[in-house]
C-alpha cells in the first residue's frame, strides 16, 4: 500500500518529500502526483495540528484506491485539499489520442489568438475603402492595439497570483472575442480604434499566460521544441485567419460585407474556445501543489474568506516585478525585442502591398500563407535545433541561433522589397522568397527568448517575466506600423486617392515597399548585435536562478 496510516512513519518521510522538487519526487518514488500530494497534505495538517492552528473537529471520510477502502480521520481543511488533488489528478489524465486535453485546448487558444491578430491586416484594403483611411490611419489601428496590449501585459502577471491560468486565458479570450465582433459591426473609424484597444487588452492577458503555461509543461532540454510547436500551431491559426478574412473580404453574405462576416465568425469561434479552456484546462502548477492551501488557510485563521487582500496582491506583484526587471538577461532580450519587433509589426502591410502590386485577394492570401507556413515550420525547426545544440553548448547555443535568424532578415528583406520586380508575373519568385524567408527569420522566440526567460527566473515568476517582455516590446514596437505609413506617404509619395480598387497601383506599391524596407533592414541588423552580451550574461543569470531554486527548496 502506498500510504502508511501512522503519523510516525509520515514524519520519517517528511524530509524526503518536501526537499525534492516535484519531478524528482515522482521519479524517485514512483508515486502518482496526486499520491505525493496526499502525503504532503497530511504532513501539513500534522504540523498545523501540533501548533493548534486547526480548530475543526475531525470527520471521517472513505476513499477508494485500487479496490481497497481506507477509512481514516481527516481534518476538514485537509479533506478539502485531498478532494481537490484527486479531482486535479482525474482532470490531468484526460487525454485525446494520447495527448493531454489541456495542451490541446491551449494550442487551440493559440490558434485563435494568432488568427485574431491577422484578421485586420488581411483586410486593410477593404477597411481603407470602407472608412476612407490611408496607410498611416491603418497603422494607427495596429499601434493602438499593440500599445494597449503592451501597457496591459503586466496585468497578466498580477492576475496569475490570485487566479489559475485557465481562468485568465478564458477572460482574455472572451474580451478579444467581444472586441472582434464589435469591429465587424462598426460604421465609424473611431469606433474601430476603440474596439482595437479593447482587443489589445484581451491579448495582453492571454499571451503571457500561454507562454508561462508552455514553459511549465516542458523541461529545460525540450522547452525550445515546446515553444516551437506552440508557434507552429499558432501560425496555422494565423494562416487560417488571414486566408479566411482575405477570401471573404471581396464577397458579400446576406447583404453584409465579407470582411465584417469574417470578424463576427472569428469572434464566435474564439468565444467557444475560451469556454472550453475554462471548463477543461488544468494549470500545470496545480498538478503538483505542495500543501499550499492548507498552510494558507491556517495562517489567515478565521479571518480568511477565500481571497487574498488587495495590499497582499500588490506587494507580491511589486516583489515579482523587481525580481524580474533586475535580471540582466531579461533587460537585454527586451532591448533586442523592442528593436527586433519593429520589422514584424511593419509586415502587417504585406497584404496591402501585394494587392497594390495587382494581385487579387486569393493570390495575396496564398503569398501570405506561404510566408506564414515558412514561419510556422521555421519556429519549430529553430526551437528543435537550439534544444539539440544546447546539449553541447548550454550557455551559448540559443544565442547563436537567435543571431543567425535575426541576421537572415537583412538579405531577405532587401531581396523581397528591392530586387524582385513588383509585378504579378513575379508570383513564383515572391512565393519561394517568402517561404524561405519565413523558414529562417522566425527562430528567435522559440529557440532563444522564451526558453531563456524560463531559465533565469523562479517558476513562480514566469508569467510575470513574459508579461513584462510583452509590455516593453509591444509598447515600443507598436510605432512601426504608423511609421511605415508616414514614411510611405510623406517621404515616398504614397497617395491613397490614386489607388485603383481592382487593379492596384504600381507607384503606391513602390512607395509602400520603400517604407517597409526602411523599417525592416536596420532593425534586423541592430537586433542581431543586441544579442551579443548574452554570451556572458545568460550563464550567470541561469546559475543564479538555479541557486535560488535550491535555496527555496531547502526552506520548505
Amino acid at each position: 500500500m502506498w500510504f502508511e496510516d501512522t503519523h510516525a512513519e509520515l514524519r520519517m518521510q517528511e524530509d524526503r518529500y518536501t526537499r525534492l522538487n516535484t519531478y524528482a519526487r515522482r521519479k524517485a518514488t514512483g508515486l502518482q502526483p496526486y499520491e505525493v500530494n496526499m502525503i504532503g497534505t497530511e504532513l501539513q495538517c500534522m504540523k498545523l495540528k501540533e501548533r493548534h492552528r486547526l480548530k475543526e473537529e475531525p470527520v471521517y471520510r472513505s476513499f477508494l484506491f485500487g479496490g481497497s477502502i481506507i477509512v481514516k480521520p481527516i481534518n476538514i481543511a485537509c479533506y478539502t485539499e485531498f478532494a481537490a488533488n484527486l479531482a486535479l489528478f482525474e482532470a490531468e489524465t484526460a487525454q485525446i489520442f494520447g495527448v493531454s486535453l489541456s495542451l490541446i485546448l491551449i494550442n487551440l487558444a493559440a490558434i485563435m489568438e494568432r488568427a485574431d491578430e491577422n484578421l485586420l491586416p488581411s483586410v486593410y484594403k477593404e477597411v481603407s475603402e470602407a472608412f476612407n483611411a490611408g496607410p498611416s490611419d491603418l497603422g494607427y489601428l495596429t499601434f493602438i492595439r499593440n500599445f494597449v496590449q503592451g501597457l496591459s501585459s503586466p496585468l497578466a502577471g498580477i492576475l496569475v497570483i490570485n487566479y489559475d491560468r485557465p481562468t485568465i486565458l478564458a477572460m482574455g479570450t472572451f474580451c478579444w472575442a467581444l472586441s472582434t465582433a464589435a469591429v465587424g459591426v462598426c460604421h465609424d473609424f473611431l469606433q474601430v480604434a476603440f474596439w482595437r484597444a479593447i482587443n489589445g487588452f484581451g491579448l495582453a492577458i492571454v499571451i503571457p499566460a500561454l507562454q508561462s503555461f508552455i514553459a511549465d509543461s516542458y523541461k529545460d532540454g525540450v522547452r525550445g521544441t515546446g515553444f516551437g510547436l506552440l508557434s507552429l500551431i499558432g501560425n496555422l491559426g494565423g494562416i487560417g485567419g488571414g486566408v479566411l478574412a482575405t477570401v471573404m473580404a471581396g464577397k458579400q453574405f446576406w447583404g453584409i460585407q465579407g470582411w465584417r462576416c469574417a470578424f463576427i465568425l472569428m469572434a464566435a469561434l474564439s468565444a467557444l474556445i475560451g469556454f472550453l479552456v475554462l471548463l477543461y484546462v488544468v494549470d500545470p502548477r496545480k498538478r503538483f501543489p505542495i500543501t499550499h492551501a492548507a498552510s494558507e488557510s491556517s495562517d489567515r485563521d478565521d479571518s480568511y474568506k477565500g481571497s487574498t487582500s488587495l495590499s497582499s496582491i500588490w506587494m507580491d506583484s511589486w516583489a515579482a516585478t523587481k525580481a524580474v526587471i533586475k535580471v540582466k538577461t531579461f533587460q537585454i532580450i527586451v532591448l533586442q525585442g523592442i528593436i527586433g519587433s519593429l520589422p514584424w509589426t511593419a509586415m502587417v502591410f504585406f497584404t496591402m502591398w501585394f494587392e497594390l502590386i495587382g494581385f487579387d485577394n486569393n493570390t495575396s492570401a496564398t503569398l501570405l500563407s506561404l510566408f506564414a507556413i515558412g514561419c510556422a515550420i521555421g519556429s519549430f525547426i529553430g526551437g528543435s535545433i537550439a534544444d539539440q545544440l544546447s546539449q553541447v553548448y548550454p550557455h551559448s547555443a540559443r544565442v547563436m541561433c537567435a543571431q543567425f535568424s535575426a541576421f537572415m532578415g537583412i538579405p531577405f528583406s532587401w531581396f523581397l522589397l528591392k530586387v524582385i520586380p513588383q509585378s504579378v508575373s513575379s508570383f513564383l519568385t515572391f512565393s519561394v522568397t517568402l517561404f524561405i524567408m519565413g523558414l529562417t527569420i522566425s527562430w528567435n522566440g522559440a529557440a532563444a527568448n522564451a526558453p531563456m526567460f524560463a531559465e533565469v527566473v523562479p517558476v513562480k515568476h514566469r508569467t510575470m517575466i513574459y508579461a513584462f517582455d510583452r509590455a516593453f516590446e509591444g509598447s515600443f514596437s507598436s510605432i512601426a506600423a504608423p511609421l511605415v505609413g508616414i514614411l510611405s506617404e510623406k517621404m515616398f509619395g504614397y497617395n491613397s486617392k490614386s489607388v485603383d480598387s481592382l487593379k492596384g497601383s504600381s507607384p503606391e506599391a513602390l512607395a509602400l515597399s520603400k517604407g517597409l524596407l526602411s523599417m525592416m533592414v536596420v532593425p534586423f541588423g541592430l537586433c542581431c548585435l543586441c544579442y551579443t552580451p548574452l554570451y556572458y550574461i545568460f550563464k550567470r543569470d541561469r546559475e543564479n536562478a538555479r541557486m535560488l531554486a535550491v535555496k527555496e527548496e531547502e526552506m520548505m
